[in-house]
């Protein structure tokens, strides 16, 4: 049997990883600033998140959530209290997709209404009603096609206003991202989402923050959307929660009730996955990694502002993005083939960073060194003297 292939692969097999680092089968090793698509939060391998996995798997690794798991609540409470969100409620599940399949449901479980803004460049999901909100036809099958969403003009506060007067009595829920990953590192104004807050208010539309990229302290606040001083109604989470064991979930803010059966899951909040989540918070909290992603953060964007040929320089904290010119659209596979560093990508010419929360300032000068050498190179090849 052929696996099928969905993904356009680079040939390196990761072997160890450790930190901030990977090594392929042939002992080389690389600087990892993807951080496998923003998915390690506390660095590879950390010893204590995998002791705290290993102890569960001696005791329990699974059992359905017909039965109380005490791991759920402590998870919940240590959640509630890194992120601010005491009173909110937490609904545990297995991806992003799913944390925003379930955000959404749960909208228009609550209000009764169908139509969902979304925005454009907007990336959710590859689910059902996740990737119909996503802005992207390459990944909507026809069976995913429908009404139910409007996608408007991302931070545009005017188009915002007038859907909600037109169509405000329809509008079940408002999705956005808080910085748009695959869609570029575009950061959502902080006006723009006090505004999403004040119409969902007005109409009775619910506030979906999707945090999946963007949360989990990358940006230096547990929540990117917290940088406006707002809350959203519905918060979802993956990628960071578990440094790479899946585990996702939504917190629900108080005024939204639970009716039994209105959501389920077989996987989500199992034994391991809540020791492996509870172990990344307690590894954020005690490392103090949302400081560490402000002051790193800080430091890789002034010094790539410095860089002359790179345009745009985007985002907060350890969630980064800039332009990279048509002349050297090949700064990505550079870096990694001669520099032996990963980085991530936006077509068609944006590189993004997402590193682990705990990336050392001498690996994020490595980087900047790195940069620097491929770019002199492209252009010395692109201009040879005479």
């Amino acid at each position: 049997m052929n696996l099928f292939d969905v993904y356009p692969l680079n040939d390196i097999t990761i072997v160890k990883a450790k930190g901030s680092y990977v090594w392929d089968d042939k002992g080389e090793q690389y600087l990892d600033l993807y951080g496998g698509h923003a998915v390690i939060s506390i660095g590879h391998t950390h010893p204590h998140w995998v002791n705290r996995i290993e102890d569960q798997l001696e005791k329990i690794a699974f059992y359905s959530n017909s039965v109380k798991i005490p791991l759920q609540q402590e998870l919940a409470q240590k959640l509630g209290m890194l992120s601010g969100k005491e009173t909110y409620q937490l609904f545990l599940c297995n991806s992003g997709a799913e944390a925003n399949e379930n955000a959404l449901k749960l909208a228009s479980f609550h209000n009764g209404r169908k139509k969902i803004i979304a925005f454009s460049k907007a990336f959710h999901g590859r689910t059902s009603l996740a990737v119909a909100a996503t802005d992207n036809r390459n990944y909507i099958a026809p069976v995913n096609e429908t009404d139910h969403v409007i996608f408007l003009p991302f931070n545009d506060e005017e188009a915002l206003t007038a859907c909600f007067k037109e169509k405000g009595a329809t509008i079940s829920s408002v999705i956005i991202e808080g910085i748009q990953g695959v869609g570029g590192i575009h950061v959502a104004n902080d006006s723009f989402l006090r505004l999403i807050r004040s119409l969902c208010t007005e109409y009775g539309a619910v506030y979906i923050a999707d945090s999946v990229q963007c949360g989990y302290g990358r940006t230096g606040k547990f929540f990117s959307h917290d940088y406006a001083a707002v809350n959203a109604d519905i918060y979802t989470m993956a990628k960071g929660m578990g440094n790479g064991f899946p585990v996702a979930g939504i917190i629900v803010a108080p005024h939204i009730p639970p009716i039994h059966l209105q959501l389920g899951t077989t996987f989500g909040g199992n034994h391991l996955a809540c020791a492996a989540a509870i172990a990344v918070l307690e590894i954020i909290e005690e490392e103090k990694l949302m400081g560490n992603a402000v002051t790193i953060g800080k430091y890789l964007k002034d010094e790539l502002e410095n860089i002359p040929q790179l345009k745009n320089v985007r985002g907060r904290g350890l969630m980064i993005g800039f332009d990279v010119p048509e002349d050297l659209k090949s700064l990505k596979k550079n870096l990694l083939w001669n520099q032996k560093i990963f980085t991530g990508e936006s077509k068609p010419n944006v590189i993004r960073l997402l590193p682990s929360l705990a990336l050392k300032k001498k690996d994020a000068e490595q980087f900047i060194d790195s940069i620097k050498e491929e770019i002199e190179n492209m252009v010395s090849l692109s201009n040879p003297v005479s």
